[in-house]
């Protein structure tokens, strides 16, 4: 079962990671974005990235709280 949950947690974050190394590549500024002060609504594939990205960090904590329970 452990094993199971492992490759999950693997999954999910190496699917994390990539989610968000898009997001910052749309933002167009290095690795810690850009500091603007106006407020944008994001839209489209930004809107499904955000999104995307807190369900996976759900499923991650969740994985990974559930992987120390049944080791």
């Amino acid at each position: 079962m452990s094993t199971i949950l492992n490759l999950i947690q693997l999954s999910v974050s190496i699917t994390l990671i990539l989610v968000i190394l898009f997001q910052v590549r749309e933002q167009g500024s290095g690795l810690f974005g850009s500091a603007t002060t106006t407020f944008r609504v994001r839209r489209g594939l930004e809107k499904i990235l955000f999104q995307a990205t807190i369900v996976l960090v759900v499923i991650f904590v969740v994985v990974s709280i559930l992987s120390v329970r049944l080791s």
